[in-house]
């Protein structure tokens, strides 16, 4: 099929162009402005519809425009948008996350993953007096000084300095963030104790991006950092009530110290959230620290009402008997799908990641479990395939089909077909 982009289309096209940098707002695609969304569809202003496997970029987990989310938030903006103050739908949010999630013993709110990462840094480094963050080669941990290093290299070495991934960040930065390829316990574990002294913390998704963690992986990180006293942190804003009710964590049976969240919690609205061990969440209580460890935490919209009504309704909706079980048959459908499409082409791929987020990468490599791996992926011909599944009505980024409770029987033989016309146009 082809795409026919209306005169409306292209104005807004060309209005992006001329009044944004690069056209867009930085995201994904410039050629592509998108009008409405339900459930698992989205439609362009041209009126072309796409099954959605962007969502977002992750927290329409129970669909676009889900009744009950909707009814929550219209019932809330005539109450009030935001208050600067406490409010009792940001405390039952807290409270329902604290029931959740194995590490959470307390929780405070921001608006973005960015956000949530830079703060869990600062309280590592708030609780340990230290200045170091170990990070692991290719994960993404947001938009700040720390979090941009190491997550894109165009190259890698055997060396434990990072690199900085983005113009305009001070040189120093590069000083105190460590760096190792990630699913290498011993690389870590070889730095964890020649500079225990001087880490503050180690920062991890537990599932990066679309790569699993090698078995005890995860559990040798909790046991080393364990063993020095230095926080594990999660960077759960992607897996968080994700993989399942209880985040990655609960997934993959290993309790952090820290956890950040994003995406889901928030409903399609702008949340997140630092969530962790009482003891070290007593950084932002000055009474309990003192002047010297406080850590300041300020934002006009943290903890908002209306996200945190949109976060509740998608936590309950996500609560149901099945709800997990749902999302993950559809998932493995649409894997087996995908994995029957490029066979049939005889395309050489690895489906990477988990039946609720996966991609396809082009290689003849029989695994890929780091961010080294993936540099010798065939990325023109990602391009290629991305671009037939849009032609044929299937929307996703670049490296990610995320799935969702809403993608039902048709969106999966709509996306199926697509999978095997894609293929067939390679």
């Amino acid at each position: 099929m082809s795409l026919v982009l209306s005169e409306e289309e292209s104005d807004l096209v060309a209005l992006g162009r001329a009044v944004m940098p690069a056209g867009g707002f930085g995201n994904i695609a410039v050629d592509t402005v998108i009008r409405r969304a339900d459930a698992g569809r989205i439609w362009d202003v041209s009126g072309n519809e796409y099954v959605d496997y962007l969502l977002g970029s992750g927290p329409m987990f129970v669909g676009h425009a889900h009744p009950e989310v909707n009814a929550a938030v219209l019932e809330q903006v005539q109450a009030g948008s935001t208050f600067f103050a406490n409010n009792e739908h940001g405390l039952k949010l807290a409270g329902e996350i604290v029931a959740a999630l194995p590490c959470a013993e307390q929780v405070r709110f921001c608006c973005t993953g960015s956000e949530a990462d830079a703060y869990a840094m600062r309280l590592a480094r708030a609780w340990r007096r230290r200045d170091k963050i170990l990070k692991f080669e290719g994960g993404y941990h947001g938009m700040s000084d720390y979090g941009l290093m190491s997550t894109w290299p165009t190259g890698v070495a055997n060396s434990d300095h990072a690199s900085p991934d983005s113009a305009g960040i001070p040189a120093c930065v590069s000083d105190h963030v460590l760096v190792c390829p990630y699913n290498d316990l011993e690389s870590a574990q070889r730095i964890i104790h020649q500079q225990q002294e001087e880490i503050a913390g180690v920062i991890v998704e537990p599932m990066q991006r679309l790569l699993t963690p090698l078995p005890g992986f995860l559990q040798g990180l909790r046991e080393i950092t364990s063993e020095y006293g230095i926080p594990l942190i999660f960077d759960e804003v992607v897996t968080g009530f994700r993989l399942s009710y209880s985040g990655g964590q609960g997934f993959f049976g290993v309790t952090p110290d820290i956890c950040t969240l994003g995406k889901i919690i928030g409903g399609g609205y702008p949340l997140s959230a630092i969530a962790g061990r009482a003891e070290i969440m007593a950084h932002f209580d000055r009474a309990r620290v003192g002047d010297s460890g406080f850590m300041p935490q300020l934002g006009t919209l943290s903890g908002n009402p209306v996200a945190a009504v949109a976060g509740l309704a998608t936590l309950k909706i996500l609560k149901r008997p099945g709800a997990y079980e749902q999302v993950f048959a559809t998932g493995r459908a649409l894997w087996a799908g995908l994995r029957a499409a490029l066979d049939d082409a005889g395309i050489a791929a690895l489906i990477i990641g988990t039946p609720v987020m996966f991609d396809a990468v082009f290689t003849e490599a029989e695994r890929v479990i780091d961010y080294r791996g993936t540099l010798n992926v065939d990325k023109a011909m990602s391009r290629r395939f991305n671009s037939a599944l849009r032609s044929n009505g299937v929307f996703k980024s670049d490296n990610k089909l995320y799935v969702s409770l809403a993608h039902d029987q048709r969106d999966v033989v709509d996306t199926i077909a697509a999978f095997g016309r894609a293929a067939r146009a390679m």
